[in-house]
């Protein structure tokens, strides 16, 4: 599996890219860039629950109208969201149209407007590993970890849905709280001294 390619730019990049302008600019602004605060960490465990047999991209080229419905994702106003809204959704052609996702999204945002103030960023930040050896390719980039797994029930605990260990790994990896650009792309970081 090739773990790197090159771009026009002269950038080596983690092949999962593909040739993909919109994918390039994700990965190089966005993935594995630290995100903190509850309402940004609302919307990617909102999205990265929508991805969920899908591919990111399909995601992400849908995100700005997703943003738009569910009202930038703040959890206070989705948490308001009833069955007219759930209805509005279900009929709009720009998001992916998946009644569980839809009722688990506005259920999540009702539990985050239980937590007090930074409480989510705080709770979802405590399952980020150490920073760890980089992948040398995208064969040694993981698809699920102890940290995920234990992200993942936590939040099942506390009634989150659509927050699997596999979907919690790749939140991790959206949100920097792990690196995993592979060993040569021009975003790997160096290793801390």
């Amino acid at each position: 599996m090739t773990s790197l390619l090159s771009a026009a730019d002269g950038r080596a990049r983690c092949a999962w890219v593909g040739t993909d302008a919109e994918y390039a600019r994700y990965h190089d602004e966005e993935w594995g860039v630290p995100l903190h605060g509850d309402r940004a960490l609302f919307e990617k465990m909102s999205l990265e629950g929508f991805q969920a047999g899908l591919s990111w991209i399909t995601i992400l080229r849908k995100r700005p109208r997703f943003r738009e419905v569910f009202a930038g994702f703040d959890p206070v106003s989705v948490a308001d969201f009833d069955d007219d809204d759930v209805e509005r959704l279900m009929a709009d052609a720009g998001i992916i149209r998946n009644r569980a996702k839809i009722l688990a999204t506005i259920s999540n945002a009702r539990l985050v407007t239980e937590m007090s103030g930074g409480e989510l960023d705080e709770l979802m930040w405590s399952f980020a590993p150490a920073p760890g050896i980089r992948p040398r390719s995208l064969d040694g980039v993981p698809a699920v970890t102890d940290e995920s797994t234990a992200m993942s029930k936590a939040l099942r605990k506390r009634g989150f849905r659509f927050v699997g260990a596999t979907t919690m790994y790749a939140l991790m990896q959206s949100t920097g709280m792990v690196d995993d650009h592979v060993e040569g792309c021009w975003r790997a970081l160096p290793a801390p001294a």
